[in-house]
């Protein structure tokens, strides 16, 4: 090889690709799972149990003034769902914290739901929620 091809050869990538073929050589006996073992340590998309089960944690709360709607809002950001009982808050408070909260859980991708007079169910993303409470009003 001249001078002048080894400088082409350098500068100037070819146009030829090189296809390489891997054979394995398997023997007939050999089960699947055998075989994998055999292969080198691939990485599996495993997920822990635990981490699912203290990610599913429920609080159930009954606030007293607005100023607790923020520990509700925490609880969701920490991944919990809360039932929040608001029974014993004046309505235009409990009105202010179901606002607040529905804004929260907006934020996070969650979801909230009635589930009776004055009660709610706030759950973040990491919680599905099937179902639903219709209302039933008693008229007397």
């Amino acid at each position: 090889m001249g001078m002048k091809s080894k400088f082409k050869n350098f500068f100037f990538v070819e146009d030829e690709e090189e296809y390489v073929e891997d054979y394995v050589d398997e023997q007939p006996d050999e089960t699947p799972a055998v075989r994998q073992n055999k292969k080198a340590p691939q990485k599996q998309n495993v997920v822990s149990l635990q981490s699912i089960q203290k990610s599913s944690k429920m609080v159930l709360l009954e606030p007293r003034m607005y100023a607790e709607a923020q520990d509700i809002a925490d609880n969701l950001k920490n991944h919990r769902a809360v039932v929040v009982n608001l029974q014993r808050i004046n309505k235009d408070q409990a009105k202010r914290i179901v606002d607040f909260l529905s804004g929260t859980v907006y934020a996070i991708g969650g979801d909230i739901q009635r589930v009776g007079t004055d009660i709610f169910l706030c759950t973040p993303d990491n919680i599905e929620v099937s179902g639903n409470i219709t209302d039933f009003i008693n008229e007397e």
